[in-house]
């Protein structure tokens, strides 16, 4: 064995130790035992390894009452099941000697597990404390030490019971936690499968209704439905995106794509994106780039939140300013509103799942999940948000934190005209299937459109398509993940671009799309807008108008 530090030889230590010491494998094989075991119990070491501990430790089969052999068993069994030492009571064993005849010993033995590199139990240490000695003394010296011998043998007793009782009780809490642990697991596993649907279910009426009302408005133009309808969608979309975000926010499972930007470009950004029908916020911006590492969607999404926050507690002629401005190595942006302003006692809570605060006529409005959404972009991005106010009548600030980045921007790209594509769109969706390819069309591609796996694979493999959009949930043992796996196969679409379209939008049917060989996933319904950057990303062209 090679020496320890400082020249230390471990077995030597291990053999010399003055406590009896054995070690087995988890299926209770002796390895070697040291040599104050070898004396206790007779026994030459090397003559025992590789052989089965109770095969050289066996109960006398004279004595009908022997159970160390079966209480020694439990103990170790309990060792590999739960990797965690165990304690056998006073136990009186009769030891077989060289020559056959078995002797008294009394035992309260020590079992406590060693661990491979994947954690599984490999080994079991085996230390026995020998009292023999302490419970015989009141035999050899009965007057002189009778006393002190039965206080000592009943205090050993009680306290091996004592331990022996502990451990069962904790196997007993350990098993019923993990019994609690599979419950809570099966229970995260069952809401995860039903926010899946949920998003799948909720988009797909909702793509086909918003693209019906594109398709409706190349042909029919200033209809005041039109903008009812797309004001309602729009606000249908957006609830249903909250739900889903929020329930990520949750479970931990948001995520974000962060690249180095400049805070500045990306409020003036989401400023300019608001409807021209509400009031402008009041700005202000510093003069020097504000760089930052942050995903340009999320935190797009996460301003927009906060104003939507403070429109829903204001009027038009309430005054909202969007402040920045750099502090202690941060990036600190504030939104403010003179509007009711709420309870200073409850600041801690606004930012709660469906916590709804009352404005001031004594309504609230909205789910309650919008500013848990900021709470949890802002910590994506190793940030944090707060809230004040002076109490009911003197407004709100909701002020978010986000690190400085010594990175630089990236240049823009630079890209060149567009061009007609061939595509292949698949959903079992027809009403959306159908308004979808109408609007591509009528941007110069060519659509072909298929509305089951059998038809859009039998398709792919006569034609050729530089763009393959798929729905994910086709209602059959094909889905898009198959088609996806498929087309990667082909010679024909072994580069096409393969896009998935779906209202399964959560973060592991992204990855599970991209392992199947999706390019990009876009959450139905379908931004044409969205499309038409990824296409000129792919191409080197610029975006449609």
């Amino acid at each position: 064995m090679t020496p320890g530090p400082a020249g230390l030889d471990y077995r030597l230590l291990f053999e010399h130790l003055p406590s009896p010491y054995l070690l087995m494998t988890a299926d209770f094989t002796i390895v070697t035992s040291n040599d104050a075991y070898a004396r206790a119990t007779m026994i030459d070491p090397a003559e025992v390894a590789g052989k089965p501990m109770f095969e050289v430790f066996p109960d006398n089969p004279d004595d009908p009452d022997a159970d160390g052999v079966g209480n020694l068993r439990r103990s170790l069994q309990t060792v590999v099941e739960t990797g965690r030492a165990d304690v056998v009571a006073l136990q009186r064993h009769r030891v077989r000697q060289p020559d056959g005849r078995f002797v008294v010993r009394y035992w309260s033995p020590i079992n406590s597990p060693i661990f491979d590199d994947a954690g599984r139990v490999t080994l079991i240490v085996h230390r026995v404390q020998d009292v023999t000695e302490l419970v015989t003394l009141r035999e050899q010296d009965r007057e002189r030490a009778a006393a002190q011998v039965e206080q000592m043998e009943a205090d050993l007793f009680a306290r091996a019971r004592e331990l022996q009782e502990a451990n069962r009780q904790l196997r007993d809490a350990n098993a019923a936690l993990a019994a609690v642990t599979a419950e809570l697991r099966a229970q995260q596993q069952a809401k995860d499968r039903f926010i899946a649907t949920l998003s799948h279910e909720l988009r797909n009426p909702l793509a086909s209704a918003s693209a019906a009302l594109d398709v409706l408005g190349l042909d029919v133009t200033g209809h005041p439905a039109q903008a009812v309808l797309q004001r309602q969608l729009t606000a249908l979309s957006r609830l249903t995106g909250d739900l889903l975000d929020a329930a990520r926010v949750v479970t931990g499972n948001l995520r974000a794509t962060r690249t180095p930007l400049d805070l500045r470009a990306l409020v003036h950004a989401a400023l300019d994106d608001l409807p021209m029908s509400l009031p402008r916020p009041a700005l202000s911006l510093p003069g020097e780039p504000v760089l930052i590492d942050g995903d340009p969607v999320r935190l797009g999404q996460l301003l927009t939140n906060l104003l939507d926050n403070a429109r829903k507690h204001t009027d038009d002629t309430t005054d909202v300013s969007v402040h920045l401005r750099v502090r202690e190595g941060h990036a600190e942006l504030r939104v403010r509103d003179t509007g009711p302003g709420f309870d200073p006692a409850l600041a801690g809570t606004l930012f709660d799942p469906f916590t709804r605060a009352t404005t001031g006529n004594g309504t609230s409005s909205g789910l309650g999940l919008g500013l848990a959404i900021v709470r949890g972009i802002a910590e994506l991005h190793d940030g944090d948000v707060d809230a004040h106010s002076d109490g009911p009548g003197t407004g709100a600030i909701f002020t978010v934190r986000i690190p400085l980045t010594a990175k630089t921007v990236p240049p823009p790209e630079k890209h060149s005209a567009s061009q007609a594509l061939r595509m292949l769109l698949v959903d079992d969706n027809a009403d959306l299937a159908e308004m979808t390819a109408i609007m591509l069309r009528r941007r110069g591609n060519t659509v072909t459109v298929a509305t089951n796996a059998g038809a859009a694979l039998a398709i792919a493999g006569s034609t050729t398509f530089d763009v393959v959009l798929c729905d994910l949930a086709l209602g059959e043992e094909i889905d898009g993940y198959e088609i996806a796996r498929r087309l990667r196969r082909s010679a024909r679409h072994r580069n096409a671009l393969l896009v998935a379209v779906s209202g399964f939008s959560q973060d592991a049917d992204v990855e599970r799309g991209r392992a199947a060989g999706f390019d990009a996933h876009f959450a139905k319904p379908l931004d044409l807008t969205e499309l038409d950057l990824l296409l000129a990303q792919r191409s080197g062209e610029s975006p449609r108008d």
